[in-house]
């Protein structure tokens, strides 16, 4: 039973007891009446307003969907172009004096001659110069054919 078929029970009731219309306890039960009967009304209106923004909502998702297919789709393509540049990258192993924890770096960290330990905060400082390179001719202990920072 919905809302609107209780209220119209509801007053259905109340005139049926054939209650005298002008005591005062009368018209307190029919401004009851009345005002349920708004209220239940109201929310109808609510409902109905809610189920058209649910459907709306879903439209507007799917859509959003869709988009964020085709926008990620073409960003995960650029993301795997990426990372095929970057695999050419030359890596340092590092060993901080203070907490012996190895740590790797690139070139370019290496190139800025200082950082601090991630693990225990000392700074590290670093002179290109005085990598000693391996076997093959690189210094960063990659052994790597093919590094681009000689």
């Amino acid at each position: 039973m919905t809302n609107t078929e209780k209220i119209a029970y509801i007053r259905g009731l109340a005139e049926g007891l054939e209650l005298d219309a002008g005591k005062k306890e009368v018209k307190v039960l029919n401004a009851i009446i009345d005002l349920l009967d708004d209220m239940t009304v109201s929310m109808a209106d609510i409902e109905d307003n809610f189920d058209d923004m649910a459907e709306q909502l879903d439209a507007v998702d799917e859509d959003l969907g869709s988009l964020e297919e085709d926008f990620y789709e073409e960003e995960d393509d650029e993301d795997d172009e990426e990372d095929d540049d970057e695999e050419g990258d030359c890596y340092y192993e590092v060993t901080c004096p203070n907490c012996h924890e190895t740590i790797c770096l690139s070139e370019d960290i290496i190139e800025d001659g200082q950082m601090d330990c991630p693990n225990c905060g000392e700074t590290l400082e670093f002179d290109i110069d005085e990598i000693e390179e391996d076997d093959n001719g690189c210094g960063c202990g990659c052994g790597c054919d093919d590094c681009d920072h000689e």
